[in-house]
């Protein structure tokens, strides 16, 4: 009796030792945590187009996570609204992955757009729409992060932005 009693011991301390570890999910960034940059990528540019790559950095303590689409609007010089949509850059295609974000880690997502091929209703005079200076990220946890748009641009199509999800970390 006493050696089965030891075996189920020995076998519940075993069982212990190699269940799985309890997952716990960060929980989403909020504006304060997320620091970043929406610059064009380099030789990106053709046929109208050109990429511009969302870069965002958790700056706190705390892991955090980010999924899918970004969220926000463009910015003129002084802050002031700018037409923007954000759409799937493959709708229908959508992978969207949670991105865990540890303190000092970054994401990104990339958006394709005209800077200067006029949409329906754009004047064919001048610029499409004015300059973007600032994107503001709705972060997910609430709040929002204003990133620099490195160089500042205009964005055609009123302000139309085709986007990847959030990527891994680069």
């Amino acid at each position: 009796m006493r050696l089965a009693l030891a075996s189920v011991a020995v076998l519940a301390a075993l069982a212990a030792s190699v269940a799985p570890a309890a997952t716990t999910i960060a929980a989403r960034c909020d504006g304060g945590q997320l620091k970043g940059t929406f610059a064009v990528v380099p030789n990106s540019e053709g046929a109208g187009n050109i990429v511009y790559k969302l870069t965002l950095k958790n700056v706190s303590t705390t892991p955090c996570t980010v999924t899918g689409l970004p969220s926000g609007q463009l910015l003129g010089r002084l802050h002031n609204p700018l037409p923007t949509h954000i759409r799937a850059a493959q709708p229908g295609a959508l992978t969207a992955v949670l991105v865990t974000l540890l303190p000092g880690e970054t994401t990104f997502a990339t958006a394709r757009f005209s800077p200067d091929v006029p949409g329906p209703g754009e004047g064919r005079v001048g610029r499409c729409e004015p300059v973007s200076y600032w994107f503001r990220v709705r972060a997910q946890g609430g709040g929002i992060t204003i990133v620099p748009v490195k160089p500042a641009t205009s964005v055609c199509e009123h302000g139309t932005l085709s986007f990847t999800a959030y990527g891994t970390k680069s």
